[in-house]
């Protein structure tokens, strides 16, 4: 968010400069470790609908994001498979009805399509051998995200953004007038964890939590997996997102922990074994990489949007909780807060269901969603 927002904010003629504890390869952060699935349909099975509506409004507005964007960004939208056992069958059943109840009620949603054996080969071959129906969930897509996030430091280098890496700082000692900002926006995930729920009445339900996730890359030139594929299993649902040369992001492991220690052996062990059900390509594919990260979460599992304003100290806007969601929404807020940063309002908010919280200098609260 602290890049796109950086970036787009610069565009508009704003001068910009960024903070982060960090490299600028990003090494340390959530989105470097994700598989940057862009799948509304797919996640409605477990998510809120208005994040399903901020993650249809999201899928083209990347393409335009990225089409301005001088260094190139994989970017697919070839749909999602979802997979499955013939002992699981009772729990795809349940996953599909569940998903078309879930576009009967926004018809932004294109419906499953249900893939018989001769479907399936014909649009996944290299699954065809081990699976005779499966579900294609049409439009969805994925991009690269480590990628994207090289490309928006160029384009923050093109554009003279400054950019002040391994710099930890507090918001708060940036808004000092003497500071010349107007504006701080703390995009800082768990980095403001310490920060969060202290806006107006310091509410603790709000305060932020980390999920562990737990991926694996792999090299699998003998895979072809043609779009990001999912498999429906009661204990370990695993995806498998094939980025460009040969390489998958594999995960499922969802743990309500802020352990950022190495991934379990079970976890690979399952990762492992799940993915090579999927194809038998993957018994010699590479692991070139086992990772980790923490996902940002306030308690409903829903991104939020605060805004402050005090008399004599620049403005402050908090951006969090965009949990294991943060690819396939982050257009929508990204539009949000620039709609909040040009007029103090968000119709976009309003009509997709952003959280958005602001406190006067006497700390009144006041909402929308």
């Amino acid at each position: 968010m602290g890049r796109l927002l950086a970036v787009a904010l610069a565009k508009r003629g704003a001068q910009v400069e960024l903070f982060e504890k960090g490299a600028s390869d990003a090494t340390d952060s959530a989105a470097r470790i994700a598989a940057a699935m862009l799948a509304p349909l797919a996640e409605s099975a477990i998510t809120e609908n208005n994040v399903v509506r901020m993650g249809v409004h999201s899928l083209p507005r990347w393409k335009q994001i990225i089409n301005e964007l001088a260094k190139p960004v994989y970017f697919q939208q070839d749909g999602t498979l979802i997979l499955w056992h013939r002992q699981d069958a009772s729990d795809a059943e349940r996953f599909a009805s569940h998903l078309e109840r879930n576009c009967d009620r926004n018809n932004s949603l294109s419906k499953p399509v249900h893939l018989d054996g001769q479907s399936l080969a014909e649009i996944e071959p290299g699954v065809a051998d081990r699976f005779t129906q499966g579900l294609y969930l049409p439009n969805e897509g994925q991009l690269d995200n480590r990628q994207l996030l090289e490309a928006l430091l160029v384009e923050l280098t093109l554009m003279k953004v400054p950019c002040h890496w391994h710099q930890s700082v507090d918001p708060e000692q940036l808004r000092y007038k003497d500071n010349g900002f107007d504006w701080v926006i703390d995009c800082r995930g768990l980095g403001a964890k310490n920060s969060w729920g202290h806006l107006g009445d310091g509410d603790a339900s709000k305060n932020l939590r980390g999920v562990r996730g737990e991926v694996i890359r792999l090299y699998a030139p003998e895979v072809k997996l043609r779009r990001p594929t999912r498999l429906i299993h009661p204990r370990y649902p695993i995806y498998i997102a094939p980025k460009e040369d040969d390489v998958y992001v594999v995960g499922a492991t969802e743990i309500e922990s802020e352990d950022l220690s190495p991934m379990s052996v079970r976890s690979a062990m399952e990762l492992l074994s799940a993915v090579y059900t999927v194809h038998s390509g993957f018994a010699e594919a590479r692991i070139l990489e086992m990772a980790t990260q923490c996902r940002p979460t306030l308690k409903d599992n829903l991104p939020e949007i605060c805004v402050e304003q005090k008399s004599n100290t620049a403005s402050l806007m908090m951006i969090n909780g965009l949990y294991r969601h943060g690819f396939m929404i982050s257009p929508a807020v990204l539009d949000c807060a620039l709609e909040l940063l040009s007029s103090g309002t968000s119709p976009t908010a309003m009509n997709l269901g952003l959280q958005v919280t602001t406190a006067t200098a006497h700390k009144e609260l006041s909402a929308c969603a």
